[in-house]
């Protein structure tokens, strides 16, 4: 059974300069949203990260949220949660699929995303994943925002002199051109 299973954690990072982070959740099951943000909540404030909750109706409406904070504010990261309870239709699938694939996106575009939209069969899975005293998958997903942040801090420093700069003089065959 999954819920006996042990997993490695990565201990959370710890950061020079201050951490602005964006909850995103869509409340549809209030219960099981509350216990995703609270355990999200905990992890940001172990490393002393600020956050602002934001609601959306939806887990579809998650990756749009996201896309105009990553674009109009200033946020560090995104934590995406959200519930969604597999039903007798093929919503499900659709939810499942575009959600995650459409986080998935903005993280290739750079977004630090940690994504907890959880997708189980039934509420009592949903429960077990979002109590922070049990599987924590809130909490699961800030680290793995803060995990992000922290590798784009590292990584995110200027270059330097290599490549070029507009107005540099190349020496090529046939004479001098300018980037």
């Amino acid at each position: 059974m999954a819920g006996t299973e042990t997993h490695y954690t990565l201990p959370l990072p710890e950061f020079d300069a201050p951490v602005k982070v964006a909850i995103v959740v869509a409340p549809y099951y209030k219960d099981i949203a509350d216990d995703m943000i609270a355990g999200a909540k905990a992890t940001l404030q172990s490393v002393g990260a600020s956050f602002e909750v934001i609601e959306v109706p939806g887990a579809l409406e998650v990756p749009t949220a996201i896309r105009i904070a990553y674009r109009q504010s200033n946020f560090d990261g995104f934590v995406a949660l959200g519930c969604v309870i597999r039903g007798e239709t093929t919503h499900y699938d659709t939810v499942c699929n575009d959600s995650s694939r459409a986080i998935q996106l903005l993280g290739l575009e750079g977004a630090c995303i940690g994504n907890g939209i959880l997708t189980v069969e039934n509420r009592e899975q949903a429960v077990v994943r979002a109590a922070p005293d049990q599987q924590d998958k809130g909490g699961g997903a800030a680290a793995a925002a803060l995990h992000l942040i922290a590798l784009t801090r590292r990584f995110g420093a200027p270059k330097g002199t290599i490549g070029f700069k507009a107005g540099d003089t190349m020496r090529l065959a046939g004479g001098e051109h300018t980037a």
